[in-house]
This record gives structure tokens, C-alpha cells and sequence, in this order.
């Protein structure tokens, strides 16, 4: 960008380039260095699977996974159909180029060597074109990941729920012993902190990798969208129909993997505040004073939400969704009017 910087096209591309990749990167290395506690959390998970005893239960996790699944689903497959037009459009281009004295790379870039020599061109070809294939399924595959997760987590507080309700109901028909109810509260208690903690150490795994990935998909809806622009509008160049549909695709899959946390953190955010609206639901006017109020910790605790983060600065939701795609539309137009002014 500094050697590019006045040319508004070339700085565009440039840090459009890079983008996605940087996503890649951080959660690459975010996941890595949280390895420890991501895998306590994904023993936790299949402890879940293992143990749960009625069909009800498992009937809940099954219906939450299969939202989990559809959605990992949608994104491998906007994956490989964006990898799959962006191989054949850089394949193209290294046949064309192939006989030509100043021959283009997949990015770009400024090299301290001569790209222009053979076999140099071809390995930085291979290279890049490796590169921006390994990103994309590094993405969708963290992206995927994630979500499960979370959604996992939303399944358990959903049976934790229904668990809450029939213990109260069971107490208020006089069914179990007040002993035994406060057994079943103390053990739905640790439950629910249970659940907590992971939440928390997901979002405390990805708190900062989360930040990035949407800094870097309002600025590559952004980018991407204004280097189609560009070249069709502005510099009336006739674009290949090829890479039309690489640009659409694109500008799919960022948005997909954008939608997938905001998806599973509204989800998330809508059943962790449910428990205190479960509690209410109870028949806890037929228990008794001391029974009722020790519910009341419960739903005191289940009012502070669980959410995913964007850092410090946010939490996604389908709101947040809204607002990123707002403000990549505003950039866009920021970028026009400069192209327009230049």
C-alpha cells in the first residue's frame, strides 16, 4: 500500500489481497495457542453425547446439530464453489501469460527478486494460488468449527431448561422430597456454570480472532466490491463472465461465514437469557417460600447474557450483520466518490 499509495485502485487491491488471508492467519494461530482449552471444551462436548440418557435430550442436541450442520454445510460448499472458480480463473490467466514477455500474478505484489524469470514465476504462481486456496478452507473450516460449538452449547442450556421445569414441576405435584429437589437444584445449578465457563472460554478463544474477521469482511466486501466496480463501470473493461462469477461468489462466502457467528451468537444470546424466562414459566407458586426463593439466584444469574464478541467492542448477532454490511455499502461509497473526484 505505501508503494501504491495515491493510486486508490492499486491500494484497494492490495489490502483486498491480503484480507482474507489475515483472517486465515489469526484464527490459524488463535486456535492453536488456545489449543489446550479448546480441547477441554470439545471433551466436554462428547462427554455430552456419551452421557445423555433420555430421547428428549438427545432429540434437542440432534435438531441443534443438524442447524450446526446445514450451516457448515453451506459454507464448505460457497467455499468449494468460490475455490473452484478462483482455480480456473488463475489457470487461465497462467496459460495466457505463459508466452508473454511481462507476465501477471495471482497478487500483485512487489518482490525483491524478478518475477518475470523462469521457473521464479512459476513457484510465486504456485505459491500464491496455494496460498489463497489454503486460506479459504482454513476460514470455512474455523468458521465451522466455532459454530458448532456454540450451538452445542445453546442444545445443552435448552435441556437444562426443560430439566429446571420438570424438577419444579415434580416438586410443586409433591412428587419428590424437598431433599431430593435440592439435590436436582444443586446439581442443574453446577450445570449451568458449567456451561457458562464454556461459553466463556470460547469467547475468550476467539474474542480477538473475532475482531479481525469482521474488520476484515467490512473492508473486503468493501474492496471487492469496488474492484468490480471499477473495472466495469469506470474503466468500462470487459470482465471474463469467469471472474463475474468469482466476484459474486466471494462476496457470498464472506458474507456466509459473517452470518455463521452472527447466527450462532444470537442463538446463543437468545438461550442463555431464556433460562430466567424458564424459571418464571415454573410452577414456583406451589412450592414453598424457601424453595421458591432459591430460584431466584438462578434467574438473577441467567439475566446476564452469554455472548460472542468482537473483542471488546461489540457482540455478534443478526444485528450486527445488518450494520457490517451498512458500512461496507458506506466505504464503497466513500471509495466511489474519491475515484470520482480523481
Amino acid at each position: 500500500m505505501i508503494l501504491a499509495w495515491g493510486n486508490v485502485a492499486r491500494m484497494g487491491e492490495y489490502v483486498a489481497s491480503a484480507n482474507f488471508s489475515l483472517m486465515a492467519l489469526c484464527k490459524l494461530v488463535g486456535t492453536w495457542y488456545h489449543g489446550d482449552t479448546l480441547r477441554t471444551v470439545m471433551a466436554s462436548v462428547v462427554t455430552d453425547w456419551t452421557t445423555s440418557k433420555t430421547d428428549w435430550e438427545r432429540n434437542t442436541m440432534l435438531n441443534i446439530a443438524r442447524r450446526g450442520r446445514n450451516l457448515s454445510f453451506t459454507c464448505y460448499v460457497s467455499s468449494a464453489t468460490t475455490v473452484t472458480f478462483y482455480i480456473s480463473l488463475n489457470i487461465l490467466k497462467f496459460y495466457n501469460n505463459l508466452h508473454l514477455s511481462y507476465r501477471n500474478l495471482v497478487y500483485k505484489f512487489a518482490y525483491p527478486y524478478n518475477i518475470q524469470k523462469s521457473p521464479n514465476y512459476e513457484i510465486t504462481f504456485y505459491v500464491q494460488l496455494s496460498g489463497g486456496t489454503y486460506a479459504a478452507l482454513i476460514n470455512c473450516t474455523v468458521d465451522s468449527f466455532v459454530s458448532i460449538l456454540v450451538l452445542h452449547i445453546c442444545a445443552q442450556l435448552i435441556n437444562l431448561r426443560t430439566t429446571l421445569y420438570n424438577l419444579v414441576d415434580q416438586r410443586a405435584k409433591r412428587s419428590i422430597s424437598s431433599s431430593t429437589f435440592k439435590k436436582g437444584l444443586a446439581a442443574i445449578t453446577m450445570r449451568h456454570e458449567h456451561l457458562i465457563r464454556n461459553a466463556k472460554a470460547i469467547d475468550n478463544c476467539y474474542s480477538a480472532v473475532l475482531f479481525v474477521h469482521l474488520l476484515c469482511a467490512t473492508f473486503q466486501l468493501c474492496f471487492e466490491s469496488f474492484q468490480y466496480y471499477f473495472q466495469i463501470i469506470q474503466s468500462h473493461t470487459k470482465v471474463p463472465i469467469i471472474k463475474m462469477a468469482f466476484v459474486s461468489f466471494y462476496c457470498t462466502l464472506v458474507l456466509t461465514h459473517l452470518y455463521i457467528y452472527c447466527y450462532s451468537a444470537e442463538r446463543l444470546l437468545i438461550e442463555s437469557t431464556s433460562m430466567a424466562y424458564g424459571i418464571y414459566e415454573c410452577k414456583w407458586y406451589d412450592m414453598s417460600p424457601e424453595e421458591a426463593r432459591s430460584l431466584m439466584f438462578m434467574a438473577y444469574r441467567a439475566t446476564l447474557p452469554l455472548r460472542l464478541m468482537a473483542g471488546k467492542f461489540g457482540n455478534f448477532s443478526l444485528e450486527m450483520f445488518g450494520a457490517t454490511v451498512k458500512t461496507s455499502v458506506g466505504y464503497l461509497s466513500v471509495l466511489m466518490t474519491l475515484m470520482d473526484k480523481v
